[in-house]
């Protein structure tokens, strides 16, 4: 697989997104503090983030933004981006775009991001790629930045805590899990010695009452 994540936003707020299932990660968290530090001016980037590189384009105010898995290919996310910005904006038009509500374009155009990423990763996109190439040159060096350069010093912790947050969340659910494991195993032991100790009980009843003669115990009271 090669583009993971996508989505239409206008500054920070989202209009539409589609992510792949078998993805999972904090790229959403990074995806959003990212969208703060893009220019809305007219232009193009790439950012490394861990095993993950977002490619942008902003076009009229609009970000065009997608997440892929390989670093080295920065070509077939770019004939992406273009062929999703012109879908939207035929679909929709600058006037919506830029007075729509965050998530308002996201129930028919996630469907459409899904088709054209399915598309573009199995591979049937290479017309639209050779169309691009005399337009969409490899990103250069000076073009490829590393996430933690945009990132203030704070938001860099803030990203650490969001991965820390989620190992407590694990670590959390483990011993609460555990928890519940040994009250469980706790309460069946004393469910287990009650009713041995009835079972007991009724057992030298029985036998008290055999050797009195009956349960009346007529041979062992005192006359």
């Amino acid at each position: 697989m090669t583009i993971v994540y996508a989505l239409v936003s206008r500054q920070k707020t989202v209009l539409a997104e589609y992510t792949a299932t078998l993805v999972t990660g904090n790229f959403p968290t990074v995806t959003r503090m990212l969208l703060a530090k893009i220019p809305v001016t007219d232009g193009k980037m790439t950012y490394v983030y861990d095993d993950y590189v977002f490619h942008y384009v902003v076009e009229n105010g609009i970000c065009y933004l997608c997440m892929s898995d390989e670093k080295n290919k920065h070509r077939l996310p770019y004939a992406f981006l273009h062929d999703m910005k012109d879908l939207f904006l035929a679909k929709y038009g600058l006037e919506i775009a830029q007075r729509a509500i965050a998530f308002s374009l996201n129930d028919e155009f996630s469907i459409v991001i899904q088709q054209r990423m399915e598309h573009f990763n199995s591979g049937g996109a290479m017309d639209n790629i050779d169309a691009l190439k005399n337009q969409i040159d490899e990103v250069k060096e000076g073009m490829v930045q590393n996430i933690e350069k945009v990132l203030e010093r704070g938001e860099k912790i803030e990203l650490l805590v969001d991965k820390t947050d989620r190992l407590n969340q694990q670590a959390f659910r483990f011993e609460s899990s555990s928890r519940g494991l040994r009250r469980h195993m706790y309460w069946k032991r004393m469910r287990n010695i009650a009713i041995c100790s009835v079972f007991g009980l009724v057992l030298v009843f029985i036998l008290v009452a055999e050797g009195c003669g009956g349960f009346d115990f007529h041979r062992c009271r005192l006359h």
